[in-house]
């Protein structure tokens, strides 16, 4: 039995189970043990998807609650009028305003490295 290309996440775990698969097919098993090899290394290909499927999850749970931070220094704006004499204080607003942009962006593609595995 062939050892098949499995998809692995895409961190360097992926080029070495794909080499390993790829040099290991290439040896002459017997089939018992070419059928436990590839059974084995689908085990710890479902494993390391888990681990990477944690690690983005954990990203993006980071972004959410550095956007409820954010958000929080942006009930400031409330308080603001246009006749505001301290006009630094639109600039800061304005850099909260895009770092929940960034933040937002890097969830978006922890999640979509998750969907996409």
């Amino acid at each position: 039995m062939a050892i098949a290309a499995r998809r692995l996440p895409q961190d360097g775990t992926i080029d070495v189970v794909n080499r390993l698969r790829h040099v290991l097919t290439q040896v002459n098993l017997d089939c018992k043990c070419q059928d436990s090899l590839a059974g084995a290394l689908d085990r710890f290909a479902t494993l390391e998807k888990r681990r990477f499927s944690r690690r983005q999850l954990a990203q993006a749970r980071d972004c959410r609650n550095r956007i409820a931070a954010f958000l929080s220094l942006l009930s400031e704006l409330d308080e603001l009028t246009e006749s505001e004499p301290d006009r630094t204080v639109f600039r800061e607003m304005e850099l909260v305003f895009s770092e929940i942009v960034d933040c937002a962006f890097a969830g978006v593609l922890a999640l979509r490295q998750i969907a996409t595995e």
